[in-house]
Parts: structure tokens; C-alpha cells; sequence
């Protein structure tokens, strides 16, 4: 059993993962799209002007590239990766997001890193599942502190931040404590009746998770990690007001932001690629109690979804070119 194989996903829980990611794309596309005038969305959209999404393309860009410059401060607790092969990766992984179910960029990118580093796939994947962990901890605390300085409160994402907050201490209480266990849980795997060479194969795997995790244990990674994480948030935040304007269409900052954590914490549930339905739903949830009509809700989230798609489609496919051209070369030299 190699680390790629246990990356892979078995057909049965694929099966029952679209078939509830198809299920609640359903129901929030039926609750957000009653009673869209599709001709008065499309003319909001057609409006749209074009300097103002090209600078918020360029935002967007930006902010994907200080995701993979985050990362890469995590990956440096094993060795230094260039910041053109953490971008590229980053790149190729959400469009991976995007265009396949259950988050499945984040194995992408993990291969990418992986294949060109030599790193262990186990350390690159659980860096990348900890930095999720640690930006759905920032998006409760982002909603909760606007939450208490808006007079409107959507009911569901007040409601969703609590079960979301428990997840997310939890996973900052794994992080913290896990390493801190090392020998209990190699004891634990010791106790399994396996075979010898599965079982260093499985204590290998072990020993890298556990590395990945203890990239957070450094003060001064940590404080560069937290330190991007607030800039990106606060970009998006951006991108969300420059774009709302593209449609002529005005959102404070606190909105924006509320509405970014919103879409963060949405995208955690099962979702079709790209987020159908969902990012309707907590666009319409999120915008229409502060005035805004549902037209002009689903207008912007749809808008939002094609920038998302051009920036991630341009660099992600880049990014894959990239992939491709290394290992030709690679193949070529062998």
C-alpha cells in the first residue's frame, strides 16, 4: 500500500458523497433561485464593468498567490520549496477544487509538491488539511465579531458558526496536542495485528502526519503563517467590494467580510464542483437583510463565480502546464 493509494477515495463513499453534494445543491438552488427575474440578473450582469473586474482579478490573483507563499512557510518545517513550484501547486490544486467533489485539489497540489520536493506526501497533505483547519478558525472569528456589530443577523450562519466553532477548536486542539502523544500513538499502532512491512509503511505515514502538524509548533512560522492568513482574508474582503461595484452594487467591509466567511464555511459541506447552490444560497441568505434584492444577490455570486473560475482556470492550468513540462524534462534526462 503506497501513500498515493491511501489518498484515493473508494467508490462507495464517492457514490454517497455526489449523491448528498447533489442533493443539497438541489434544495439551496430551489430555495435561492424563487422568484430570480432572470432577464433583469442578466442586464445587472451585462452592466458589469470591465476595468473594475480586471482589478479584481488581479486581486483575486494575488491573493492566491499569498496562499501558496502561506503554504510554503508550513512546507519549510521540512525543507525550503521555491516560491514559483508553491504556486503552481496552490494553482493546480483549486482548480482541482473547483472542477472535482470533496476537495480533491488538495491532493493535487499535495502530488505536485511531493513528486518535485521528495517530500512525504503523508507531511505535505496534513500541512495543507492543517491550514484549512486554521482558516475555518479565522472565518468563525471573522463571523462572530461582525456578527456583533451588525444590526441584521442571518440566522443560519449565526446558527452554523457554533458546531463550526466546535470543529475548528477541535482541530486547533489536535494540532496543539497531537505531536505531544507521538509515543501513545505508536504504541497504538503497534498493538494492530499487521504484517511487518505494512506496518512500517503505516508508522512512516504516522510519523510525517505528525510532522506536518508540528509545523504550527514554531513561534516564528506560526506568526508568518497568521500574518498571511490576515492579509488574505482581508484581500477577499476586498474582491468582494471591488466586485460588487463592478455591478453597481455597494458593500461595506463588515458585509464583505461576513459574506466571505459565509462562503468559506459553506464550502466546507458536501458541494457539487464549484459550489453550486451553495454559494447561492449563503449569497441570497447573507445579502437580501441588508437591503440588497435577490437579483442583485445572485447576480454578484454568479459574477463572483466566474472571476473565481478565469483566475484558477488561467494559473491552474498554468500550473499543470508546468507539472507536465518538469516531468518531460525529468523523463528526457533519464
Amino acid at each position: 500500500m503506497t501513500e498515493s493509494s491511501e489518498m484515493s477515495l473508494p467508490a462507495r463513499p464517492r457514490a454517497i458523497y455526489w449523491i448528498a453534494s447533489l442533493a443539497l445543491a438541489s434544495v439551496l438552488l430551489y430555495y435561492s433561485l424563487r422568484g430570480i427575474e432572470w432577464r433583469r440578473v442578466w442586464n445587472i450582469m451585462r452592466g458589469a464593468e470591465p476595468a473594475v473586474i480586471a482589478l479584481a482579478l488581479a486581486i483575486m490573483s494575488l491573493a492566491l498567490f499569498l496562499r501558496a507563499f502561506r503554504w510554503r512557510v508550513l512546507l519549510s518545517a521540512d525543507r525550503s520549496v521555491s516560491i514559483p513550484l508553491a504556486f503552481w501547486a496552490t494553482s493546480a490544486g483549486y482548480l482541482g477544487n473547483n472542477v472535482l467533489p470533496a476537495r480533491a485539489g488538495e491532493v493535487v497540489r499535495t502530488l505536485m509538491i511531493s513528486a518535485r520536493s521528495g517530500m512525504s506526501k503523508s507531511f505535505v497533505l496534513t500541512t495543507a488539511f492543517s491550514e484549512r483547519v486554521v482558516d475555518a478558525i479565522v472565518l468563525i472569528t471573522i463571523s462572530a465579531v461582525v456578527l456583533l456589530t451588525l444590526p441584521e443577523r442571518p440566522g443560519w450562519l449565526a446558527e452554523a458558526a457554533r458546531p463550526f466553532a466546535v470543529l475548528g477548536l477541535t482541530g486547533v486542539a489536535a494540532i496543539a496536542l497531537l505531536p505531544a502523544f507521538e509515543s501513545f500513538w505508536f504504541r497504538f499502532l503497534g498493538s494492530f495485528p499487521v504484517r511487518g512491512g505494512l506496518k512500517d509503511r503505516l508508522e512512516h505515514v504516522l510519523r510525517q502526519a505528525l510532522q506536518g502538524v508540528r509545523s504550527f509548533h514554531d513561534r516564528g512560522r506560526l506568526t508568518r503563517f497568521l500574518l498571511l492568513t490576515a492579509l488574505i482574508w482581508f484581500l477577499d474582503g476586498v474582491t468582494t467590494i471591488v466586485g460588487a461595484h463592478a455591478i453597481g452594487v455597494s458593500i461595506s467591509l463588515p458585509l464583505a467580510f461576513l459574506l466571505v466567511a459565509g462562503l468559506g464555511l459553506g464550502s466546507a459541506l458536501p458541494s457539487t464542483p464549484g459550489y453550486v447552490g451553495i454559494y447561492q444560497f449563503v449569497a441570497v441568505s447573507v445579502l437580501t437583510p441588508f437591503g440588497l434584492s435577490r437579483n442583485n444577490a445572485i447576480a454578484y455570486i454568479l459574477l463572483f463565480q466566474a472571476m473565481n473560475y478565469v483566475v484558477v482556470l488561467v494559473w491552474g492550468i498554468l500550473g499543470l502546464g508546468q507539472q507536465r513540462r518538469k516531468v518531460a524534462v525529468s523523463s528526457a534526462g533519464s
